[in-house]
């Protein structure tokens, strides 16, 4: 297990350099350092002197990937890429362009975003493994018809409009809940409520149908026909040996997604004015501040390289079975 885990860890190394300089080179190619002094010195003319001396700042002075000029491994490590991303080996996340540290910036909203992650998840689960055990139970009924082309017709709405409507609908009209904005402590738990019911109503329809799939692919197996023949009920048979045994891809599932909770929903906090990760990053790609949107590529990287092993872990621990080498 040992040396299983150490290998994957290894793997991910050239992975993460992999996605620093795809990042890096995806973001130069569309604004060079001196767009970028331009555009945060907020001023249409801008002379030469101030744009070379807000690059020296902040090290865009240097070359991109390459220094012609240096000597030895300086032409690789006295450049941009090397300066600005080396260090997020060790998680420092440095400052952004506006001069704010990241890492700061980072511990403060997590929580926000995790607020609204974690009750999606666990409300989400139950709800969704509820139903399609129900449309497991009354499967080739219309009732599981009609579930079926819900789910299809709740997938195929966009999740802007479960935002939009459920803001006029809840906030505008009804006056339930506040339509945006964050408070600390307790007085959060008002401005959480909308954005929480519309990530578990617009997740129905995809996880219904998936986790309705795992239960029919498990009833139609051996164990299940042999504990019907022993006299069992349909609903303990569901509940007793279906659902546990669907219980390895859905812990996969769950596991997966464990580590990238806190990385927060782009499109809900921005929407919604939370000031989680999601709106952090949303902000910092309208502003063109590389330093937080390559710390935030990166942490995402590193989460979602941990949720993989962390699958593969569970996987052994669920199933005896499989066992790794």
């Amino acid at each position: 297990m040992m040396a299983y885990i150490i290998r994957r860890i290894l793997y991910a190394i050239p992975i993460l350099i992999g996605v620093n300089i795809f990042t890096f080179v995806l973001f130069f190619v569309v604004n060079t350092p001196d767009d970028m002094a331009r555009m945060h010195l907020g001023m249409k003319r801008v002379t030469p002197e101030a744009v070379q001396n807000w690059k020296q700042e902040r090290g865009y002075n240097r070359p991109l990937l390459y220094n012609s000029k240096a000597e030895g491994t300086d032409k690789i490590t006295d450049t941009i890429f090397f300066q600005k991303s080396a260090k997020l080996f060790q998680f420092d996340f440095g400052s952004s362009d506006s001069g704010r540290d990241i890492g700061y910036d980072i511990s403060q909203r997590m929580w926000p975003s995790l607020a609204i992650a974690i009750p999606v998840l666990l409300v989400g689960l139950l709800v969704n493994i509820s139903y399609a055990l129900l449309i497991a139970f009354f499967r080739a009924t219309y009732i599981d018809i009609w579930s079926v082309v819900l789910c299809v017709v709740l997938m195929s709405i966009s999740g802007l409009f479960y935002i939009i409507g459920g803001q006029y609908l809840v906030s505008k009209l009804l006056h339930l809940v506040p339509i945006s904005g964050y408070a600390t402590g307790m007085g959060a738990a008002k401005f959480l409520i909308l954005p929480v019911i519309i990530g578990v109503v617009g997740g129905i329809g995809a996880g219904t149908r998936w986790y309705r799939t795992l239960f029919l692919e498990e009833i139609n197996k051996d164990y299940v026909r042999t504990a019907r023949a022993k006299g069992l009920s349909e609903s303990l048979v569901l509940f007793r040996h279906v659902l546990k045994n669907a219980m390895i891809p859905i812990l996969t599932g769950v596991v997966v997604v464990l580590p990238l909770l806190f990385m927060g929903s782009l499109i809900t906090e921005s929407f919604f004015g939370i000031p989680g990760l999601g709106s952090y990053t949303i902000d910092a790609i309208s502003r063109q501040d590389f330093a937080i949107v390559r710390s935030m590529v990166f942490l995402g990287s590193v989460l979602y390289i941990f949720g993989l092993l962390l699958t593969d872990i569970s996987y052994t621990m669920v199933d005896p079975r499989v066992r790794l080498s």
